[in-house]
């Protein structure tokens, strides 16, 4: 999950912690546009893979790969699933489609949207997606009350590889309605 040569220490240690054992977490360091606000502090950093997704819709010249959402699967340091990230309807907006992480033993969920993002080579590999600072805009208990996300404010990506938009294959007409699903690493970070 982590890059070599991208000038940046992390270890696996720090990114793979289940809330439940959660002590002190030292997020990595983040261009200063993906800081979160002062006294927020982290309490779960781990390690994910999935895809990012792509359709090939028609566009005023042709078409073009658009992203419809990412499916992966978050893990604390033994290789346990711990969270699942995906794509769904935010009951608090009225079912607007968010980023959506959900508690893979309580089922609590999040629903968060991006604001800021960062491509800064020092931290973000050539060929990965971006950094992403990701704010909760609604949240679930799970339905025996589970709540390991609820209090999450901020949500950073961070360390990413792969994931980007293919370069072919949808240009024409007759791509439209093809899809992608781009393998890609990261390490999520949660802030309450």
């Amino acid at each position: 999950m982590l890059f070599k040569g991208i000038g940046l220490v992390v270890t696996l240690a720090i990114a793979a912690t289940d809330a439940s054992s959660a002590g002190h977490l030292t997020p990595p360091a983040v261009p200063a546009n993906l800081e979160v606000p002062a006294g927020r502090k982290a309490f779960l950093i781990s390690g994910a893979e999935g895809t990012q997704n792509y359709i090939c819709l028609p566009t005023a010249t042709g078409a073009a790969w658009t992203f419809f959402g990412p499916q992966a699967t978050l893990v604390n340091d033994k290789g346990d699933q711990i969270v699942t990230h995906f794509l769904s309807p935010n009951p608090a907006e009225a079912g607007t489609p968010r980023a959506t992480w959900q508690h893979s033993r309580d089922t609590s969920a999040v629903w968060a949207t991006a604001i800021a993002n960062s491509s800064d080579p020092y931290f973000v590999a050539p060929g990965a997606i971006p950094w992403l600072l990701l704010q909760i805009v609604g949240s679930q208990y799970g339905p025996d009350a589970g709540d390991k996300l609820i209090r999450t404010a901020f949500i950073q990506r961070v360390n990413t590889a792969g994931g980007i938009a293919p370069a072919t294959g949808c240009s024409v007409p007759a791509d439209i309605g093809k899809k992608a699903m781009v393998p890609y690493t990261t390490d999520y970070v949660f802030y309450r």
